[in-house]
């Protein structure tokens, strides 16, 4: 069975549904042929009623071949969430075409050999992988590029803003000494109850009342997976509120401590984040061994980030000139200071520090590992912008302490992450025009 991670879950399930259930949601010409039609109208896109149809038919295969499978709602729920995620989908994909968002086919194929490498088969064999499981690989391709500029498109509007502070580090570790969530991996699902920007009184009260009758239907049998499509605003919500397998350690602040008192199988009370409701669901739990050693990599880089201004080929063009400038002689940490976009290196000349593997997106390592001390790159693009960079040294390094703070760093991040991206999606949402259409 092809082994996939979360980024491309979504497209590896098999869409089969028959014509009887399809009717539902196509419309039918006098020779009993499907015609597409307009779902709703988004900004100046669409949405499609056979992209409807159609990941309607993924998630109802995606549910029945789940172990166990997985309960969905009555139809027009499903149809209704499903709409809202394609109109979601819609605007993002229109925001990142506004600021410029691509992804190459070498970023895509780094994300390709990433999953063949967990697999462990080689980059070329993954067509014939993916049809043993019934997935053609051009719409995966197709699906994952579309996947890569939504992640990337959260990375820079929302993610790249987020910061932690020393004290909420320190707290973090302080908190996870001898806590057993560190020594184990968790498989993980939840609902999250969103609230408005700025809610009142009265719109918190409804969402915990909604959160509490969610619970309430848990408690009395309810399937989380279903409860979950009826009733998550959370991205995962169509995958039955699944979040897969992480890492004690790197389990989002908000969650830590309510994990703690849960075992395999047990659901959470409703608690409160900044901005949403959540209840959580340990799927499943083991322990996880903390490596003490690990091969490190000392890089600088410079990032361009395309925008509404700066377009992706003016941001090659600006790396392709620091190269030049930095191979005539100037100082590659000046330049960076200057020119670089990425907020936690720019001050200090594009320095990342020390990072192991796996720090880096697939596309970004992959330009570092294929590079020798002292090389510098020519100008290449990952999920974030266009990026040189230049190795500084290579060492085996004792981590145990520092993989607590990254891992503290992670976590508190998880958490703003998630809360802030509800609220960044919801302004999007108000911001556009939407006329649905069915």
């Amino acid at each position: 069975m092809l082994t996939i991670n979360k980024l491309g879950a979504n497209v590896c399930a098999i869409a089969v549904l028959s014509v009887g259930s399809a009717t539902a949601y196509a419309d039918l010409s006098e020779t009993g042929e499907f015609i597409d039609g307009v779902a709703a109208i988004v900004n100046e896109g669409v949405v499609l009623k056979s992209q409807v149809r159609d990941q309607m038919a993924l998630i109802i295969e995606r549910a029945s071949t789940a172990n166990p499978p997985m309960q969905l709602p009555p139809p027009n729920i499903l149809r209704e969430q499903l709409l809202e995620r394609l109109i979601m989908t819609e605007i993002q994909l229109q925001r990142a075409a506004r600021i410029g968002i691509q992804v190459s086919d070498q970023m895509l194929n780094a994300a390709i050999g990433q999953m063949a490498q967990q697999n462990g088969v080689a980059f070329e064999d993954m067509p014939i992988l993916l049809a043993q499981e019934g997935i053609d690989y051009s719409e995966y391709r197709r699906e994952l590029r579309e996947q890569l500029t939504l992640e990337q498109l959260r990375q820079i509007d929302v993610g790249r803003n987020i910061r932690t502070s020393p004290r909420e580090i320190e707290q973090c570790i302080a908190d996870l000494e001898g806590n057993v969530i560190v020594n184990s991996d968790f498989n993980l699902s939840h609902i999250l109850i969103s609230l408005p920007e700025s809610a009142t009184a009265a719109q918190i009260a409804e969402a915990k009342a909604k959160a509490d009758d969610v619970y309430e239907q848990l408690k009395n049998g309810a399937d989380f997976g279903e409860m979950a499509v009826r009733y998550s605003n959370a991205q995962t919500a169509l995958e039955g509120g699944s979040l897969g397998w992480m890492k004690g350690s790197q389990l989002p602040t908000l969650y830590t401590d309510i994990v703690a008192a849960m075992k395999g199988g047990d659901f959470s009370e409703p608690f409160r984040g900044a901005s949403s409701f959540h209840i959580v669901k340990i799927n499943e739990m083991r322990s996880a061994d903390q490596r003490s050693e690990v091969d490190q990599v000392k890089v600088r880089h410079i990032l361009v980030t395309p925008n509404e201004i700066i377009d992706d080929e003016t941001a090659k063009q600006r790396l392709d000139d620091a190269v030049k400038r930095i191979q005539d002689g100037e100082e590659f940490g000046e330049i960076a200071k200057l020119l670089s976009d990425d907020p936690g290196s720019a001050n200090s000349g594009g320095d990342m520090g020390w990072a192991g593997p796996g720090t880096f997106v697939p596309e970004f390592e992959e330009v570092v590992n294929n590079s020798e001390i002292g090389d510098l790159s020519s100008p290449f693009r990952s999920r974030f912008g266009w990026h040189i960079i230049e190795v500084l040294d290579r060492r085996v390094y004792d981590n145990t302490e520092d993989l607590k703070e990254s891992n503290c760093v992670m976590g508190i991040q998880n958490s703003k992450l998630e809360e802030e991206t509800q609220v960044w999606m919801r302004r999007l949402r108000d911001e556009a025009f939407v006329d649905t259409r069915i």
